[in-house]
């Protein structure tokens, strides 16, 4: 069949006379030699490469916002490059003030066995915003959730973007922020109030609850979603 599922044998693209893989020693902290796909990015999409950096033998690339999927897409789809597996989806907030808050994926490709970090800035100031790339890799899914969830990056054209640890209503911010208080926004009083007051059986879906009557203290958003046909652990 056509669609049955390949797996990927690691290697598999290499040369035949490639040396065999072996743990990098003594990798200094900066310079060495920059992984060959950015010198392929560059060539292919030109002023949307901002930057390359080696760090640790890892090769970091800077993109633009509005080229981050064509170069997803192609990075994934280009036989040449063939980034099948996506690893990871973050963001890095600067204690400097005049720093870009950093939205960061790393992408794997096992069959050239390469490993390469892209990197999009988001100006101090600027709206949180970055294309989704689950419409390449469906395991964005959660992760882009994950990220925005404790980040407050929004991922333009994601299907059900909403909080994943967090409880929906949860109205402190994003944990993992700067500008996020150690103990919270709130003062403990009102946290003990809030966690006192809420309802456990309100966190599950209509398929989960054993009390019926919890239904009625879900968000109207959740309410909304499991009146439509929505499933437990979706």
């Amino acid at each position: 069949m056509s669609n049955a599922f390949q797996p990927v044998v690691a290697g598999s693209a290499c040369a035949t006379d490639a040396p065999a893989p072996a743990t990098p020693r003594n990798v200094p902290l900066a310079g060495g030699d920059a992984n060959p796909s950015a010198a392929a990015l560059q060539r292919q999409f030109g002023d949307a490469v901002a930057g390359t950096s080696v760090v640790r033998g890892e090769t970091n690339v800077v993109v633009a916002n509005a080229r981050l999927l064509d170069v997803v897409r192609w990075l994934h789809d280009d036989p040449s490059q063939r980034y099948e597996y996506l690893s990871d989806v973050t963001a890095v907030e600067f204690r400097d003030p005049e720093q870009p808050i950093e939205v960061v994926w790393h992408l794997r490709s096992l069959a050239y066995r390469q490993f390469l970090r892209l990197k999009v800035e988001l100006p101090r100031g600027a709206e949180l915003t970055v294309p989704s790339i689950w419409t390449v890799y469906a395991s964005a899914d959660w992760m882009e959730r994950e990220c925005y969830d404790m980040f407050g990056i929004t991922f333009a054209g994601h299907p059900d973007l909403r909080r994943i640890l967090m409880w929906e209503d949860y109205r402190e911010g994003f944990p993992l922020r700067k500008d996020f208080p150690l103990r919270g926004r709130f003062s403990r009083s009102e946290q003990l109030r809030q966690a006192l007051a809420a309802n456990p059986e309100a966190r599950y879906s209509m398929e989960e609850l054993s009390v019926a009557d919890a239904f009625a203290d879900l968000p109207t958003e959740m309410r909304r979603r499991l009146r439509a046909g929505e499933k437990a652990g979706e």
